[in-house]
């Protein structure tokens, strides 16, 4: 990869930047979060993604637990008005399916 002129990948400068990473807001406890399969990404169908209805070709990268159940972490294309756009989203377990 060609890091260019600023020296580092963006994730180095990021760290270096001083910024500290957000703190999660009081009282709530972190979500069980698990990957999608051995640590790779599995391919799912997303059924009716908010503003895209329809089924569409995922990729489920992870799992969590939250107080309303499971969720998924899906990557995703729908048709947007220039051609396809990559959405990335968490979805109830219930709109995710084994692909």
């Amino acid at each position: 990869m060609n890091r260019g002129q600023h020296g580092g990948s963006l994730a180095d400068r990021a760290a270096r930047s001083g910024v500290p990473a957000a703190a999660p807001p009081p009282g709530t406890p972190p979500p069980v979060r698990r990957p999608a399969g051995e640590g790779h990404g599995r391919h799912c169908w997303v059924h009716d993604p908010p503003d895209a209805p329809g089924t569409w070709p995922g990729l489920l990268v992870e799992w969590r637990q939250r107080e309303d159940g499971w969720h998924g972490r899906v990557a995703y294309t729908v048709v947007g008005d220039h051609g396809p756009v990559l959405v990335e989203a968490w979805l109830p377990a219930e709109q995710l399916k084994q692909g």
